[in-house]
């Protein structure tokens, strides 16, 4: 079947991207075994509905620099030839460590990668969803959520982002918030016949 909508996760490598679509779908994708070994996106298809497992990004221990600058740039134009149908990007983070990891890069003035994608995804105008993953490890979840809008530019308080930010921890289970939100993207483009697939 053709494909005419797509949504895609994308994020660091150990954020838990395939996690959460398996929570939200109920499939597994395949993953490699060691962090950075995924080179290419791995998909799930759902009737013309695509949900794609974008491989890592960032610094990876023992994994050459010119081999993930070629997995960022893949991934851009992965992103890049596929906008049309893209419904909606998942951008996965570790709610725990995002913020200390983005002020690291900041402090050797340097645009930390996470930022960099979440601008690039801005401006090709694809809707973002921010899964802020691992929430059951964080302690004062509104500060920690605060915070971390304030890393993407965007005003605290977090809940005003409902529509954007979605505190979520797939190991627990608890993915209600990216639910909604991915659903109501699907349902803007008058798809809510594809809900069945995205999980509670």
């Amino acid at each position: 079947m053709h494909i005419n909508h797509e949504i895609i996760f994308a994020g660091r490598s150990n954020v838990g991207k395939s996690s959460l679509i398996r929570r939200l779908t109920g499939k597994r994708v395949k993953i490699g075994r060691l962090a950075g070994v995924t080179k290419k996106p791995t998909h799930i298809t759902f009737k013309d509905l695509l949900i794609t497992d974008m491989p890592g990004y960032g610094f990876l221990h023992g994994v050459p620099d010119v081999v993930q600058e070629r997995i960022k740039n893949q991934i851009i134009h992965y992103i890049e030839d596929n906008n049309e149908r893209i419904v909606c990007a998942v951008q996965v983070i570790d709610a725990g460590a995002f913020c200390e990891i983005v002020d690291r890069w900041q402090s050797r003035g340097e645009i930390p990668v996470d930022i960099e994608m979440f601008d690039f995804l801005c401006d090709l105008g694809v809707n973002i969803a921010i899964a802020a993953n691992k929430m059951d490890l964080v302690k004062d979840h509104d500060h920690t959520l605060d915070q971390i809008v304030e890393r993407f530019d965007l005003l605290p308080p977090w809940r005003q982002w409902l529509d954007t930010v979605a505190p979520v921890s797939a190991k627990k289970g608890d993915v209600a918030a990216l639910t909604t939100i991915v659903r109501d993207q699907l349902h803007k483009i008058g798809r809510d016949n594809l809900f069945k697939y995205i999980k509670m």
